[in-house]
């Protein structure tokens, strides 16, 4: 069910890409394109286990985390841009009520707003977010973090940000050395992660300008691992 609502929905923008993906044991691996900038042109992503502990990573052909997007100085039309690990996690897993949409882990950077658990400030910085996507063709590339419609009190995690969102902002470490970037996650807290399908994208995000649903957009993807976002990945352990 998770590979139909993906198949098709997203659009990467340029050119149709001649990628040459194939999925290795536990990791995606995909062919250096030169038409995708650099910091965002997924080489390989893969989530493994080790001990207790969950490792998602994507490696680029250039330097992860060197681009960001331009201020503009409000939050209405601002840009957010990410590394994304989609999954078959189940939304329950993560703290939302249950079959909500495609569950992903994001690192993201949005230098216009805070988003951070208890009011906290990290627009200075990469963060990580859990996400719960859904289709909406009001999107440029297919897909919107999914509202909270006004008056509604879904169950949400405990380090909800507070906005009316599917998000989550929990404090995960989170590194980029070279061209590669980590989010380390116990697995006490994602035990569906083991065996799970995933795949790996870049994207940019944008705010809408009239604040209205939908609220946070993909508006463009940059590259997407496996091609076609099948989520040819699966979890197993680090070897």
């Amino acid at each position: 069910m998770l590979r139909k609502l993906l198949t098709g929905t997203l659009v990467v923008a340029g050119t149709a890409l001649p990628y040459l993906e194939t999925a290795y044991a536990h990791s995606v691996e995909a062919a250096p394109n030169e038409v995708v900038q650099a910091s965002f042109d997924i080489v390989e992503t893969k989530i493994t286990t080790k001990g207790d502990t969950a490792l998602f990573t994507t490696r680029v052909r250039g330097e992860a985390g060197k681009d960001k997007p331009d201020a503009t100085g409000k939050f209405e039309g601002s840009s957010v841009y990410a590394y994304v690990w989609p999954t078959t996690l189940d939304s329950g897993e993560i703290g939302f009520e249950k079959s909500q949409g495609i569950v992903a882990l994001a690192v993201t950077f949005h230098p216009d707003f805070d988003d951070a658990a208890n009011g906290g400030k990290n627009r200075h910085v990469w963060h990580p977010h859990w996400v719960v996507l859904a289709k909406d063709k009001a999107c440029g590339a297919g897909l919107k973090v999914i509202d909270i419609p006004d008056g509604a009190k879904p169950k949400v995690p405990k380090t909800w940000p507070g906005v009316p969102l599917l998000i989550d902002s929990p404090d995960y470490p989170t590194n980029f050395k070279g061209d590669t970037v980590d989010v380390e996650i116990p697995l006490s807290l994602i035990n569906g992660i083991k065996g799970a399908s995933f795949d790996g994208v870049t994207a940019g995000l944008k705010v809408n300008g009239n604040l209205h649903s939908p609220l946070l957009c993909v508006s463009n993807v940059f590259k997407v691992a496996s091609g076609n976002l099948n989520l040819p990945g699966k979890v197993e352990p680090a070897k």
